[in-house]
């Protein structure tokens, strides 16, 4: 059965601690609520602003896939394995937790605000090896079509990510159509990074989201410019009935 639900995005959680102004589109941290605690395999979406020269710590993660998608500014990437990277606009960075890893994450910047949206995905099994992978989408492959940024295979240029997930990345210009078509045994979330679209005729803003499932075709016409992340993943069999 088809279904279509929508969050806005005033509805998710909410903190601000000095340095961190987020955004939680599932339950996280001091943010709890039962009826949304993740879709499919889809856990965590952190709408973060950090401050300059601000960041997390030296801090461990373990069994999780965890992906940053970088808006605007740059933030300093370090970890237990020896990578040190700095990721900037455009970039994408994958993260395989696995068994087990430390690292920490701070703005590059000691004037500018770096803006991101941090991805946790639960992987297809536990303890594997940890890992580290980032790209450079450039902003061309993403203008008025879908962009695969992350995939099991690491298909094309995608990065490798360890679950049944396809992630799509895409940049509207104004009053440009784009649609995706939802295979069955399938359910989709699309995230509204920033401006204004129409998805099937509901209107959505920054930081809301739609929820689908069953094989649907999702129409999206751009009210503005905008910028959009779209996850493909597995069908649960209680996503029928909202949130798992």
């Amino acid at each position: 059965m088809q279904k279509l639900t929508v969050r806005k995005g005033i509805e998710r959680g909410y903190a601000k601690r000095g340095w961190l102004e987020s955004y939680h589109s599932f339950s996280f941290a001091h943010y709890y609520d039962p009826q949304h605690m993740q879709f499919s395999v889809l856990r965590v979406i952190n709408d973060d602003i950090i401050a300059p020269a601000q960041g997390f710590g030296m801090h461990p993660h373990n069994d999780m896939e965890i992906i940053t998608y970088m808006l605007d500014g740059a933030l300093q990437h370090r970890d237990s394995m020896g990578n040190t990277s700095v990721i900037k606009t455009g970039d994408v960075q994958r993260m395989t937790a696995g068994s087990g890893i430390v690292h920490s994450e701070v703005n590059a910047s000691d004037t500018e605000y770096a803006h991101l949206l941090q991805i946790w995905i639960h992987p297809e099994r536990q303890n594997l090896a940890p890992s580290y992978e980032e790209k450079t989408v450039s902003r061309e492959h993403k203008v008025n079509q879908w962009c695969l940024i992350a995939a099991p295979d690491g298909a094309g240029d995608a990065l490798k990510i360890h679950q049944d997930v396809r992630l799509y990345a895409t940049i509207l210009h104004a009053n440009v159509a784009l649609t995706y078509a939802l295979a069955v045994q399938r359910s989709a979330y699309l995230q509204v990074a920033r401006g204004e679209v129409v998805v099937n005729g509901q209107t959505l803003v920054t930081g809301d989201a739609l929820m689908a499932s069953e094989a649907v075709e999702l129409v999206l016409k751009a009210n503005t410019q905008s910028e959009l992340l779209l996850f493909d993943l597995p069908l649960h069999q209680d996503d029928s009935v909202g949130y798992r």
